[in-house]
This record gives structure tokens, C-alpha cells and sequence, in this order.
């Protein structure tokens, strides 16, 4: 039997039919109806002509179809592209054209993010839920090896155009289970999708609950007021954030809502500030807080579990489940079965990342203390040389996020004539707050040596992010270099 995730829903579909699978808003589906509805759509997509391993893109926000979309691709044999409704009609169409996709499963609202569809294109609406309604309902179980993609995830693009990441049925599917042992994703248990879903991340955490046989709701758009009074309208158990959903949550404040059912937070995407991740352990107590690592290429490589959360503030914790790590100059590699298949039509690329004896690195510097905990110092690629003196930029983060008033801060090197790189500063603060250039220097100056002090200091709204939560310092250095 090959691992897949159209697995877990045709089990619970068979051990638990009438138990609740998906909720998003007034809607829900058991697990039987979302698995005969996955296998309508397998059919419809079939019967389309599409064969075994070509390429379905789909474009949504987190609703009640994304998990059936997903499972039914898979139950066809087809493999999922996901794609992010922010993008441009310019890069949907490098994605679109880059993997080849033969048909398309879309949301009208987002219509504008394309300009040149596939042939076979399935509209959510009447004429998606007629194409379901004409359609059998039996599984047509199209077998691929566990190991062929399921999905072609892109990257975000922070250095260039996005690579696509291959992921296997493998990869996720034993993801899932890990994930449920970890996090308590498992039969009865309640969570929701904040993140969204056409990430990487958020897609794992998110479909991650049904491929185990518990219950998921659907948060359609980022919002710290629904999120809590979703939590007590669901009595939620579990959630995935990133950290900025944790800066807003404590902008907007907790009181107000019940949280009595929540015991379990888990955060990826960027590393967890000290003040910040110091204000979740307090604002949340005894929820179990974990911190974790990975990248889309390698999956999830560590976590910091709740028992070392206080003690090892800054810490991604130890090795994950069935994970090796090895530490090369400062950069992290990592093994296990969660690492891609590769980039889509890209070996160069994949060759450049990996080891002949099968480790991967994402490019990033850490240090390890003597228990084995593992601390992210920066991207490889985003290190700063100023004066000859390699500068961290999360080390000037941290700093400055210890200032009273400061929000957070993301931290780059800007070319300069006599340094090299002069170390710069965007900072954004708390509502009301007052904070000053010269006082933050200083109260740098007591944390940092000479040479990782901010040169620059730029205050702004916000700063810019992906669909991760991961800042875009790219974006940073064209801000500046372009006039505003």
C-alpha cells in the first residue's frame, strides 16, 4: 500500500462517516461527504482528459473546498500547484507556465490574479457544484508510487523568480501523522487554518487534521478578533500561527473571549522574538508553546518543545521526528523524509542545495549549545559584512525588539562607500508609542559591539511579508533605493 494524502480521508470516511471534517463559516462536511465530493471532482478531472501525474493549479483562499480539491487531485493522480491569490497576472503566469498546469481549480474572486488560464478551468459556484453533481461518486483510486509529488509548491521568491519545490505524497503524509502526534491533530480533536492554505506551511497544518480524522475550520482572512472568538465558538484545541499573527494578537489584546479549550500554540515561518515569545508564554497559560523550523524544501526540521520554551527562548529546539542534523561551517543541513523530491525541471538548482549522501541545506547559519539545541543566527545569503565584519542581522533584531515601544524591526545591509555595508534599521513601532533614533542606537550600544550598530534607522507602517509571514528584505532594499 502506497502512502497518499487522499489516505486519511477515504479511512475516516470508512471508520468515522457522520464525525464533522471541515467547517468554514455556516457550512461543514462530514467525512463522508467530503470524500465522496473529492471523488466526484477526481472523476470530473479525469474525465476532462487529464492523466496520472499532470498538473492541476488551484487558486483559493482558506474555504471549505481547499481540503476536497486537494484530496480529489490526489485521488486522481494528478499533482496540485497551489497558488497565492496576492500574485500578480504576471506571476501566475510564470507559475502556470513553468509547471505546465493543465487545468485550473479557481475561486471567481480572485479571476484578476490570472490572465491566461489552462484549458480546463473548474469555477467554485454553480457550475463547480453542477460539474460534482454529474459526476460518480466512486473513488477511482488512481495509484502513483508514495514517493512521485503530490504538489509543486513555489517558493516566494525572495531572491528571484520562484523555484518549484517538488513535495512527495510520502513527504506530507508522514508530516501528517508527526504533525498530529506533535501538535494534537488526531480523531476529536478541533483546530483551525489560519494560515493560508496555498502555502506550504499552512496547507501542512492545515489538511494536516483531516488526513488524521479531526476537524478543521476555516479562518478566510487574517483577523486577531475573529481568530479568538473563533476559538471559543469552536473550542479550538490547537493552532498553528506565525509570529506576526502574535504581534497583532497582543496589539489587539485577548480580553473578552473564552480560550479555555486551547492547549496547544505552534509557530513557524520566522523565529519568535524574545519580548514576543516571553508575552505569548504569559498571555497564554498552560497552552503548551512549541517553536519550530523547516523550510518548504526540507520540511519541518526541529522544534522547541514546551517543557524547554522559557529556558531555551531563542532556541528552534532539537531534531524533529526521523531528522538528522549536520552543522557545516555554520550552515545547517538536514535529513529525513520529509525533504523535497527537488525544483521542477531545475537540477542545477537541486544539486546546489543537496549532498551526495542525501542531506539538504535552506542556507541557514546556526549555532548549537552543548544540550543540542539548535539557535538560527541568519540567512546565509541576508549576512551583512560591514567594515570586514560579518553582522547578523537577527542579532540587531533581537536588540531592538528589547526596546520599549518597538514592535518589531527587520534589520539589512545597504551599500556604502566606506563600510561596504552600512547596517540599516526598519523599525516598526507599538500604537502610541514614541520612540527615538539616538535613544534606540543607545540602548543598542549596551547589547551589540561597534560594528553591528545601526548606521540607519528608517521608521515605518509595516513591514513587507510573504504569504509565511517571512519579512521580505528584498523589498526593504528597493524601498530605499527607490523614491518614496
Amino acid at each position: 500500500m502506497q502512502l497518499s494524502i487522499a489516505g486519511g480521508v477515504r479511512e475516516f470516511a470508512a471508520a468515522t462517516p457522520a464525525a464533522p471534517a471541515v467547517s468554514d463559516g455556516g457550512r461543514e462536511l462530514t467525512f463522508r461527504a467530503l470524500d465522496d465530493r473529492s471523488s466526484r471532482l477526481a472523476n470530473a478531472l479525469l474525465k476532462a482528459g487529464l492523466r496520472t501525474g499532470e498538473r492541476v493549479a488551484v487558486l483559493m483562499g482558506n474555504r471549505l473546498e481547499y481540503p476536497e480539491v486537494a484530496c480529489g487531485i490526489a485521488k486522481a493522480g494528478l499533482v496540485m500547484v497551489p497558488m497565492n491569490p496576492r500574485q500578480t497576472a504576471a506571476e501566475s503566469a510564470y507559475i502556470l507556465d513553468h509547471s505546465q498546469a493543465r487545468a485550473i481549480v479557481l475561486d471567481d474572486a480572485f479571476a484578476g490574479a490570472v490572465d491566461r488560464l489552462p484549458r480546463t478551468v473548474l469555477s467554485l459556484g454553480p457550475s463547480y457544484e453542477a460539474v460534482l453533481a454529474t459526476s460518480p461518486g466512486t473513488d477511482p483510486r488512481v495509484e502513483v508510487d508514495e514517493r512521485e509529488p503530490f504538489c509543486v509548491a513555489y517558493t516566494s521568491g525572495t531572491t528571484g523568480r520562484p523555484k518549484g519545490v517538488l513535495i512527495s505524497h510520502r513527504s506530507r503524509a508522514l508530516t501528517f501523522y508527526a504533525a498530529a502526534l506533535e501538535w494534537g491533530l488526531g480523531p476529536g480533536r478541533r483546530t483551525i487554518a489560519v494560515a493560508p492554505m496555498y502555502h506550504g506551511a499552512g496547507f501542512a497544518f492545515g489538511y494536516a487534521p483531516v488526513h488524521t480524522g479531526g476537524t478543521v475550520a476555516m479562518l478566510r482572512a487574517w483577523d486577531p478578533g475573529r481568530l479568538l472568538a473563533m476559538i471559543a465558538e469552536t473550542r479550538a484545541q490547537s493552532v498553528f500561527l506565525v509570529p506576526a499573527h502574535a504581534h497583532m494578537l497582543r496589539a489587539h489584546g485577548l480580553g473578552g473571549h473564552d480560550l479555555s479549550s486551547l492547549d496547544t500554540l505552534f509557530f513557524n515561518a520566522a523565529a519568535l522574538p524574545r519580548p514576543l515569545k516571553e508575552w505569548v508564554l504569559d498571555a497564554f497559560p498552560g497552552v503548551g508553546v512549541h517553536e519550530l523550523y523547516g523550510s518548504t524544501e526540507a520540511g519541518i526540521i526541529s522544534d522547541c518543545r514546551p517543557a524547554d520554551a522559557r529556558r531555551k527562548i531563542g532556541s528552534v529546539g532539537t531534531p524533529w521526528f526521523m531528522t538528522e542534523v549536520r552543522i557545516v561551517e555554520g550552515e545547517l543541513f538536514s535529513r529525513s523524509p520529509y525533504l523535497m523530491n527537488g525544483y521542477l525541471g531545475d537540477p542545477a538548482a537541486t544539486a546546489a542545495c543537496t549532498t551526495e549522501d542525501g542531506f539538504l541545506t535552506s542556507g541557514d547559519v546556526v549555532e548549537r549549545d552543548d544540550e543540542g539545541f539548535l539557535y538560527i543566527v541568519d540567512r546565509k545569503k541576508d549576512m551583512i559584512i560591514s567594515g570586514g565584519v560579518n553582522v547578523a542581522p537577527r542579532e540587531v533584531e533581537e536588540a531592538l525588539a528589547a526596546f520599549p515601544g518597538v514592535a518589531e524591526a527587520a534589520v539589512v545591509g545597504l551599500p556604502d562607500e566606506r563600510w561596504g555595508e552600512r547596517v540599516t534599521a526598519f523599525v516598526v513601532t507599538a500604537p502610541g508609542a514614541a520612540v527615538e533614533s539616538a535613544r534606540l542606537v543607545e540602548h543598542c550600544r549596551g547589547l551589540l559591539s561597534g560594528a553591528k550598530l545601526p548606521r540607519q534607522i528608517e521608521f515605518v507602517p509595516a513591514l513587507p511579508r510573504n504569504a509565511a509571514g517571512k519579512i521580505l528584505k528584498r523589498e526593504l532594499k528597493e524601498w530605499h533605493a527607490s523614491p518614496r
